[in-house]
C-alpha cells in the first residue's frame, strides 16, 4: 500500500487462529496480506494455535464455558465487545458473529446442512438417532438464531461457491442470488503444484507404494460425512492392486472393522493427520471426495493443483472446476463410484490445472473489497 492510501484498523474474526484447516488457513493468509499492505490488523479469536504473521495482533478472547453452547455464545458476544472497544474501520467476519462489514460464508446454512448431510448415516436407527441428537443440542438452535441475525445485519455477504450461494438463498428467502457475491478458494500455489516424474516416483517409494498399485486418495476429518464407509465398499469391488489412503485425524476403528469384514483391510491405510498434504496428493493416482456435503472442498482444489485425476460427488461446491463426467450425483452409489475409478485409472495424468481468468478466486478479491470500502 502506498503512503497516499489510507491505513486502516481492521479486525478479522475466527474462533481459531491456526494454519490447519481450510477456513483457518484462509483467514491466516488474509490477515497476513492485509498487514503486508500496511493495515493495522487484529485477529479476534477464541484461541491462538500458531505464530501470527508479521504485523498481525491476535486478540484472544478465550474459550469460556464447558459446553459448545456457552463457548459459541461467548465468542459471539466477545467479538461484539472487542469490535466496539477496538474502534475498527472495518470488520471481516468468518464466524457465527452478529456484526461485521463483510461476512464470508464458508460452510452454508445449518438447516440445509442437516437436510443434505443426514444421508451420510445408514438409513434407520443410526440416521434417526443422529438427527435426534442434532435437534436436542441447544448449541444448534443458537447457531440457527445467529445465522438468521448475521444474514439480516451484514451489508455484504460473500459465499465460497455458487453451491453455497444457492443454499443460502434457499434457507433465507429474503435474500436473492444477486445479493450474494461468490469468491472461490484458491490453494497456495507455492505449495500445491504438480511433481516431476522423478519426484513422484521418489514420494511413492518413500511411502512403500508398489509399482503396480493404483492409489485412491481421500481427505476427511469427518469420516461419515465424507463417505469413507462407501469408499471402503467401493474398494471391495475394485481389483487387488487398488488401494485406499485416507488423510485425516479421526479414529478409524469402525472403518477398519468394515474393511476387515469385506476382506480389504490390507488395502486401506488410515494416515492420521497429514502435515505434508502436497506430498500426499503428488503420490496419489486418483483423488476422490465422496462427500454428502462440502461447501467448497479445498482438498479437491489442492489435488487439482497437484496434477491429480479428481472426482467428487455433486454435493460439493468445488465441482464447479471439474468436468461433468468427473462428478457423480450420489456418494452412496458404490457401483457408480467403482466404475468411475476404473475409468479414471485408465486415463493419462491431466495437464497442469489452469485457473479461470474471468472468475473471482483467492485472496485478492477480498483485499479489493475491503480497501474499496475503507476508502468510501
Amino acid at each position: 500500500m502506498s503512503n497516499s492510501e489510507k491505513k486502516a484498523r481492521i479486525a478479522v474474526t475466527m474462533p481459531r487462529f491456526s494454519r490447519y484447516g481450510g477456513a483457518e488457513s484462509f483467514a491466516w493468509r488474509l490477515s497476513e496480506a492485509l498487514a503486508a499492505r500496511g493495515h493495522d490488523v487484529d485477529f479476534i479469536c477464541g484461541r491462538c494455535e500458531t505464530e501470527p504473521p508479521a504485523g498481525v495482533n491476535p486478540v484472544v478472547v478465550g474459550r469460556f464455558g464447558g459446553t459448545r453452547l456457552i463457548k459459541t455464545l461467548w465468542f459471539a458476544l466477545m467479538c461484539d465487545r472487542m469490535q466496539r472497544r477496538g474502534n475498527y474501520d472495518f470488520v471481516f467476519g468468518m464466524a457465527n458473529t452478529m456484526n461485521q462489514d463483510i461476512l464470508r460464508i464458508g460452510g452454508g446454512p445449518i438447516s440445509v446442512f442437516w437436510q443434505l448431510s443426514k444421508q451420510a448415516w445408514p438409513e434407520g436407527f443410526a440416521r434417526s438417532f443422529k438427527m435426534f441428537r442434532r435437534r436436542l443440542a441447544p448449541v444448534n438452535w443458537l447457531i440457527h438464531w445467529l445465522d438468521d441475525v448475521r444474514m439480516k445485519r451484514t451489508p455484504r455477504i460473500v459465499a465460497v461457491s455458487h453451491f453455497v450461494r444457492d443454499l443460502i438463498v434457499r434457507a433465507h428467502p429474503h435474500l436473492k442470488t444477486d445479493d450474494i457475491e461468490v469468491v472461490y478458494n484458491r490453494p497456495d500455489l507455492s505449495r500445491f503444484s504438480p511433481p516431476s516424474d522423478e519426484e513422484r516416483q521418489a514420494l511413492r517409494e518413500s511411502a512403500n507404494i508398489g509399482p503396480d498399485e493404483v492409489v485412491i486418495g481421500t481427505a476427511a476429518t469427518n469420516f461419515a460425512l465424507k463417505g469413507v464407509r462407501h469408499l471402503i465398499a467401493t474398494l471391495a469391488r475394485l481389483p487387488e492392486n487398488y488401494v485406499l489412503h485416507v488423510a485425516g485425524g479421526r479414529k478409524p476403528d469402525k472403518y477398519l472393522r468394515q474393511a476387515r469384514e469385506l476382506g480389504v483391510e490390507h488395502r486401506v491405510r488410515f494416515l492420521g493427520k497429514v502435515e505434508d498434504m502436497p506430498s500426499f496428493y503428488r503420490r496419489t493416482d486418483i483423488f476422490i471426495l465422496a462427500t454428502f456435503y462440502d461447501a467448497c472442498s479445498n482438498a479437491v482444489l489442492e489435488a487439482l493443483a497437484c496434477g491429480c485425476r479428481v472426482t467428487s460427488s455433486a454435493l460439493n461446491g468445488s465441482t464447479f472446476f471439474l468436468p461433468e463426467d468427473r462428478v457423480f450425483p450420489d456418494p452412496s452409489d458404490v457401483p457408480h463410484m467403482a466404475d468411475m475409478l476404473l475409468r479414471l485409472a485408465q486415463e493419462p495424468r491431466p495437464e497442469p490445472f489452469a485457473w479461470p481468468d474471468d472468475m473471482a478466486i483467492g485472496i485478492e478479491p477480498y483485499i479489493a473489497m475491503i480497501e474499496k470500502s475503507i476508502l468510501k
